[in-house]
């Protein structure tokens, strides 16, 4: 073990460098004398940081380049926030771990303390998330909602610059850069897929590279979030639809929940069931079919031409 290195491609945010160190600390002191080493990538979603996801080409542009760094060799481990990874990953890779999963909530940061309901009629709203956007439109739609995409430091300059006068955001990313003191409201919204958690992706054949990382697993995170990707992909949705899904386990059943909703959040269909983990991939995709067969498959023909 003295003498293997191990490379680790991660996108260059300081939430992505964040989450790689933190899994470079955790192999660091599991295999003691292993060598870990992060290489800083620069991803096609990274070059664009104006305009919507699914304008540009959708989430996966935040894993491109670092999975083909995986698949040439350049880097042995791939290190992402698992919302940002596609359901299909390209051939040859595979998601091997999936580490316990932190906060997955939405939050609000407003710029005078108001909570979500105390905003003023067309207090503008930042967010780029389809998903977020659709269920805070049910709630306030006197609000103005604007896209809105960058880092957490860039995101959180824009209220305190005054140009929106709240912004909506993950939970995990303000506690693991140290911002949950910024946090105005915790939002009951349904996250997106695989929210709060981290994907270990590798090489199908890597062996040596899978042994080393196996004991950052989490078994019932890695299970919830396999369920909410496969309601995922079942709807074949991604940023380009206002969707959600969340899985969390109790013992020996997973709570799961999942809807899709019209791009004003007037039209929502959801479902939401306490399922057995054994059967909590199956169930889940049996869920998503019941929403497409009632209602939902016409929500997203309807989005093509909207989104």
């Amino acid at each position: 073990m003295m003498t293997n290195t191990l490379r680790i491609g991660t996108r260059k945010s300081s939430l992505a460098l964040w989450q790689a160190n933190w899994v470079a600390d955790q192999l660091r002191q599991k295999w003691l004398g292993l060598n870990v080493e992060l290489i800083p990538m620069t991803t096609t979603g990274d070059k664009k940081p104006a305009g919507r996801l699914a304008d540009i080409g959708g989430k996966a542009l935040f894993t491109k380049e670092i999975e083909e760094a995986l698949l040439d060799q350049r880097v042995d481990l791939a290190v992402h926030s698992l919302k940002d990874m596609a359901t299909i990953l390209p051939k040859g890779l595979n998601l091997a771990v999936v580490p316990p999963r932190v906060d997955p909530r939405d939050v609000l940061v407003s710029s005078g303390g108001e909570k979500f309901d105390r905003l003023p009629p067309g207090a503008k709203v930042g967010t780029s998330s389809l998903r977020r956007k659709c269920q805070l439109k049910a709630i306030r739609p006197d609000l103005t909602y604007e896209d809105l995409r960058g880092n957490i430091d860039t995101r959180l300059k824009k209220v305190k610059n005054g140009d929106v006068g709240a912004i909506v955001l993950a939970a995990a990313g303000m506690k693991r850069l140290g911002f949950e003191a910024e946090i105005t409201e915790y939002l009951d919204l349904i996250p997106a897929v695989g929210q709060g958690a981290l994907a270990l992706e590798i090489r199908e054949k890597d062996d040596n590279t899978k042994k080393l990382i196996s004991p950052l697993d989490d078994p019932a995170t890695h299970l919830c979030v396999s369920a909410e990707r496969a309601f995922l992909e079942v709807m074949q949705g991604g940023c380009q639809v206002p969707l959600g899904c969340h899985a969390v386990s109790r013992g020996s059943e997973i709570e799961l929940k999942g809807f899709v909703s019209d791009l004003e959040g007037r039209k929502v269909i959801s479902r939401s069931r306490k399922i057995a983990s054994s059967q909590a991939v199956e169930e889940a995709k049996t869920m998503a079919e019941e929403i497409l067969n009632e209602g939902g498959r016409e929500i997203l023909q309807g989005l093509k031409f909207k989104v």
